[in-house]
């Protein structure tokens, strides 16, 4: 496969750094951090868990009002801060006490044995691995999935049920769908799972298609699923009967430092593809958008890109929009919770104008 996996890039250690252990003031340290000084976690794993801790409460303290946008400046200062804190890696393991096993050092650096990484990179690849190799249980799908580094793994499922309740009425033709951003491949599985006879998915982070080709591997399910690492609609340009996105949930701000392709959308990225759908979409085909009211509720775009394209665009119209009130999720703080009370996924269904 022609492709490079995404995985965190070794630090090379370019200056001198503190050493951040049992005994250390956390204050100071914090203060240091706020100063640009850069620390090694040693001795224990849970050092660098309870540092980071300790930088989400004085955060909490320093960021006190209760919006979105607070929220927000909060998560790029903890990101700042926290990529400050440093851990080595030593012939492949984490030489600290109660340390986690993360089988992917050996898989994503077979060549380099020892170098640096952030702490929340650490984090991020353990996590990562215990998912990878345990699988996660999905309500909608028979098997569970696994998940590989780097791919999105939804908190709550709400938009999942909600197009498996749509798809159980669907009674088109079920010879083709394409899956525009196919992730860990979940809703492909619906599709198949449903009688689909073949799903044509797509998605432009490397680690999503390799994973899933990975997953499949010879299975029926490889069969079943054609995938090509591209934006959009990438090589599927025969029209299809049904076109499947579940593009991100809020639009990119000028003050995001980094973005992440699956929470963040693009501004061009909705006409765009809205102009490639009209294209492959069989005449009595059909699209299905999941969305949400995310951006309406935390006031970070009143104008909403479905609508926008039903009343502005001239090629689709709509033939039904389902809404599911979602369970706020455990990993939202009860600061921000009330920001998410109202939140509601959407399923849109459209069809040619």
């Amino acid at each position: 496969m022609d492709i490079q996996v995404n995985k965190p890039a070794p630090i090379e250690l370019g200056k001198e750094v503190e050493l951040f252990k049992r005994g250390v003031n956390v204050k100071q340290t914090i203060i240091a951090l706020e100063a640009g000084k850069s620390f090694l976690i040693k001795d224990f794993y849970n050092n660098g868990l309870t540092l980071l801790d300790e930088i989400q409460k004085h955060l909490d303290k320093k960021y006190s009002d209760e919006s979105f946008k607070d929220q927000r400046a909060a998560d790029l200062e903890y990101h700042k801060l926290s990529s400050l804190l440093l851990i080595e890696v030593i012939d492949h393991k984490l030489p600290v006490d109660m340390a986690p096993s993360i089988g992917w050092f050996k898989l994503f650096y077979p060549d380099n044995k020892n170098f640096l990484l952030t702490f929340p990179q650490v984090q991020e690849l353990d996590i990562s691995w215990q998912e990878h190799q345990k699988g996660v249980s999905i309500p909608v799908v028979r098997n569970k999935v696994h998940p590989y580094y780097g791919t999105h793994l939804p908190s709550s499922f709400e938009h999942l049920v909600l197009f498996d309740n749509w798809l159980k009425r669907y009674d088109g033709p079920k010879k083709t769908a394409i899956d525009v951003g196919v992730g860990n491949g979940v809703l492909s599985f619906q599709l198949v799972q449903h009688g689909f006879q073949k799903a044509f998915g797509t998605d432009i982070n490397p680690n999503a298609i390799f994973g899933l080709k990975d997953f499949m591997g010879t299975t029926k399910l490889s069969r079943k699923i054609e995938l090509d690492f591209a934006p959009l609609f990438g090589k599927w340009i025969k029209p299809t009967e049904l076109i499947v996105f579940n593009p991100p949930w809020l639009p990119i701000s000028a003050e995001l430092d980094r973005v992440d392709d699956t929470v963040y959308y693009k501004e061009n990225l909705f006409p765009d593809f809205f102009a490639a759908a009209k294209e492959r979409l069989l005449p009595d085909g059909k699209i299905v958008l999941i969305f949400s009211n995310l951006a309406q509720l935390t006031e970070v775009e009143k104008e909403h890109p479905i609508e926008k394209e039903l009343a502005d665009g001239g090629r689709f119209k709509l033939e039904k929009m389902l809404t599911k009130s979602v369970k706020t999720s455990t990993d939202k703080t009860n600061r921000y919770r009330h920001l998410f009370m109202d939140e509601e996924v959407q399923l849109w269904i459209l069809t040619h104008q």
